[in-house]
């Protein structure tokens, strides 16, 4: 009696000690089950913004959640990434994180709110905006060889614009700067739009900018395409060279938007939504709109973004260093 007894209440604690002991790849089997909050470290209405909510629409359409866009800009994208950094590691909250966040921030500030290494994790690079060079239409240099031998030849004459210090189209200048032997003067702005109106009207003579965000002015003849910062031309932009074919085979730039978690994510739950959003984004319609955009997609795994954010932050961390730039 006191066997059979014994064996009913083994049997009655057996369920409860499966669920404790199964792996975590069945306890996250059903994710998604809710809806997931992305959030967007700057304003609604710039690229960062149409890439979420671009492939935010069609995620939530593949997995029958809603994807709830919350931008929440400051701080040069801390803000949003401290937030995400100390949301619970589910795969609920994640966030839209350019290489500023991921790569330049730490360089730039002496005391960061956060640590990209510690505090996230790589889910998937989404896509890339490239830099191009413009000028101002009236610049009396005809192309981008000549807008360089003209800087050389007055070192620190000539000034050139940006979307912010510390910013990708900043460090893209410095890094041409570098490659080439320029100084130059450069004027910070707070955002591209009021930089790319003064370059239109004259005040500046160039500047670094993605097509994303440069793309009417360039279209409209307000400002002239001279190089591209790319491995290869752009499809939109197909007469102009890259610096490479210059003969400046290092400047290479662009603003990188990739996704990340929460530090401490599982790894299937980081896999099945880097899943989601890779086929969200290759979703033809969503890529040609991305390519429309100025967007150059990419769909990258968590491994291949977490390489990149690596070789990224050992060259940039070296330029930032050599060019002495602080925004301290």
């Amino acid at each position: 009696m006191l066997k059979n007894r014994r064996l009913a209440a083994a049997m009655l604690a057996l369920p409860a000690l499966l669920a404790w002991a199964a792996p975590a790849s069945a306890q996250t089997a059903a994710y998604p089950a809710k809806s997931i909050r992305w959030l967007v470290p700057y304003p609604a209405g710039g690229g960062s913004d149409f890439l979420a909510r671009t492939v935010g629409q069609q995620l939530s359409t593949q997995i029958g959640q809603p994807v709830l866009i919350d931008n929440k800009p400051g701080g040069n994208t801390a803000i949003a990434a401290v937030e995400t950094g100390r949301s619970a590691p589910d795969g609920y909250t994640i966030l839209s994180a350019d290489n500023g966040t991921m790569v330049f921030n730490p360089a730039l500030y002496s005391k960061l709110t956060y640590n990209p290494s510690k505090d996230l994790v790589p889910v998937t690079l989404m896509g890339k905006f490239p830099m191009i060079l413009v000028a101002h239409p009236g610049a009396d240099f005809k192309d981008a060889k000549d807008f360089i031998a003209k800087a050389k030849a007055k070192p620190g004459a000539m000034s050139f614009g940006s979307a912010g210090a510390g910013s990708p189209h900043h460090l893209a200048m410095e890094l041409l700067k570098v490659d080439a032997g320029l100084f130059m003067t450069h004027i910070p702005y707070r955002g591209a739009a009021p930089a790319l109106t003064d370059l239109a009207g004259g005040q500046i003579p160039a500047m670094m900018v993605d097509l994303a965000a440069g793309g009417a002015f360039i279209k409209a003849g307000k400002v002239r395409p001279l190089a591209v910062a790319n491995a290869k031309r752009l499809p939109q932009l197909p007469d102009v060279p890259t610096f490479a074919e210059l003969g400046f085979k290092n400047v290479e730039a662009s603003a990188q938007v990739g996704i990340v978690a929460p530090a401490g994510t599982p790894a299937d739950v980081v896999n099945a939504l880097q899943k989601q959003v890779a086929t969200a984004i290759n979703q033809p319609a969503v890529k040609q709109k991305l390519i429309d955009f100025g967007i150059e997609p990419v769909a990258s795994t968590p491994a291949q973004y977490a390489d990149l954010i690596r070789t990224e932050t050992d060259k940039w961390h070296k330029l930032i260093k050599a060019q002495r730039i602080s925004l301290d």
